[in-house]
């Protein structure tokens, strides 16, 4: 390996060296500081005797007199089943304070894309204990369903709960060997926020059945870069090499968006939509994708990206290009948050477009669509009205729109709202729709089957909401 002393320049996160020879795109770079540190790197661009190296540590320290080591490999995953239970820092080292990792192979962190005709089209039901998600917005074994959020929404929380609440009831009831993982890439959090996750993981358990990587906020922006690439190779290796059905938690994928746009101002990009960088939508592709089924596979990697949306606005570009890869999204919602409703999901805006083919006999319980449908028109209707009610006021409307405000009003108390440490399954999700369902006339149920009517349907709920 060649020792250079050729740095030119030191720009934000990049380090810019003279080089005499080619250099690959992606190579790992050892820095050593004129104080006898050593910072890990990797090439960001190579030109003709001229390379950009993004470091991992940060380039406090770094001058003109340091020196640079190109490994001419890549970064690569250390890779075993043993990782289960463990805490890596952002760049995937144990932080945890347990042995270090003996891997079984190492694999690099970029991933190889899914052959489309290998794919197998995700359908089997994930259930995350959540009913708003499960119910409404059914999240399936092979799917990329993000969460949208905001600032100060408690998305940290229903984060949480999926990861220790998450299940594949359908294989456990088919007695299949298949374990279920929970990988938990967090990019850009506070050390408070970190201090929390860690505190619920080991109260729960949950850490027993997950891999965590923590990157925080004070951490090299840098290193928020590789975070998700090393999370997806880990949830790829325990998924298609060793049979788990593994869900990947990615928080907070706008932490993620701003490194690269921090990265791209450094390098004197010409930049995109409200600066960040026009090959985003690539690289988001290039995370994002990499959920999925493998034919033959018995594992499955399924994704939860959680990004919180600047201004909360839908149409800024990182929830705009997420939502344009991704199969939906899951909405929080502010106003809901103010009125106390945990979790705050806005079903309406929501939309799971893999859903339908992940619900009903065989999958959930046979009456999972009707219900569905038949609660999203009667809400919508519901919150519709309420536009109308602060106009003309209560009294002004007839009895049926009273009774769709009744129901909309709880909807949002009884299905929606649950609390943080409720695991409700599809059975109890259901029966509350029913519930709800009960307190409308039988003649508003025009999506639903007059079979599912006489089974389900209760007629002392409706005459005392009726009275």
């Amino acid at each position: 390996m060649k020792e250079y002393e050729t740095i030119t320049e030191v720009s934000g996160p990049l380090v810019f060296a003279e080089v005499d020879e080619p250099v690959g795109y992606d190579e790992m770079v050892e820095i050593q500081t004129p104080q006898g540190e050593t910072k890990r790197g990797q090439i960001l661009e190579s030109e003709e005797g001229l390379v950009a190296i993004q470091v991992f540590e940060g380039t406090s320290g770094i001058d003109r007199n340091a020196s640079v080591r190109f490994l001419g490999k890549t970064l690569k995953m250390d890779l075993t089943e043993d990782l289960l239970g463990r805490v890596l820092d952002g760049s995937g080292q144990p932080i945890d304070g347990g042995p270090d990792v003996v891997a079984d192979e190492k694999r690099d962190i970029v991933g190889a894309a899914i052959n489309p005709v290998s794919r197998e089209y995700p359908e089997e039901f994930i259930q995350t204990g959540v009913s708003a998600i499960d119910g409404m917005n059914t999240l399936v074994r092979g799917q990329k369903l993000p969460i949208f959020s905001a600032s100060g929404l408690p998305h940290n929380e229903l984060a949480l709960q999926i990861a220790r609440q998450a299940s594949v009831p359908e294989a456990e009831a088919a007695g299949e060997d298949s374990e279920f993982a929970v990988i938990f890439g967090a990019m850009g959090i506070t050390q408070e926020e970190a201090n929390e996750f860690m505190a619920d993981f080991e109260r729960t358990g949950a850490l027993e059945r997950s891999v965590v990587f923590m990157n925080l906020a004070d951490d090299p922006a840098v290193e928020r870069t590789v975070t998700p690439r090393l999370a997806l190779t880990t949830a790829e290796y325990l998924a298609f090499d060793k049979g788990y059905h593994v869900l990947t938690i990615l928080t907070d994928m706008t932490n993620y968006c701003e490194a690269l746009r921090e990265i791209g101002a450094a390098r004197e990009e010409v930049p995109g939509r409200r600066g960040y960088p026009g090959y985003m939508y690539t690289d988001l592709a290039s995370l994002y994708e990499r959920a999925g089924r493998i034919d033959g596979r018995e594992g499955s990697v399924t994704q939860i990206p959680i990004l919180t949306m600047p201004g909360d606005d839908d149409t800024h570009p990182i929830p705009d290009l997420t939502g344009y890869i991704t199969e939906g999204q899951i909405m929080m919602d502010r106003d809901l948050n103010s009125q106390g409703v945990e979790p705050p999901i806005n079903v309406l805006p929501s939309l799971s477009r893999l859903m339908d083919d992940g619900i009903g006999e065989g999958y959930t319980r046979g009456d999972h669509a009707d219900v569905k449908d038949q609660l999203f028109a009667a809400y919508a209707e519901g919150v519709e009205l309420r536009d109308l009610e602060n106009i003309v006021g209560r009294e002004a409307l007839d009895d049926r729109q009273n009774r769709l405000l009744d129901f909309a009003d709880q909807f949002e108390t009884e299905f929606v709202e649950q609390g943080y440490d409720t695991d409700r399954d599809i059975d109890d999700t259901l029966d509350i729709g029913w519930d709800l369902l009960s307190l409308l006339p039988r003649s508003e149920l025009n999506r639903v089957g007059e079979d599912l009517i006489e089974e389900y349907y209760q007629d002392d709920v409706e005459e005392v909401a009726a009275d």
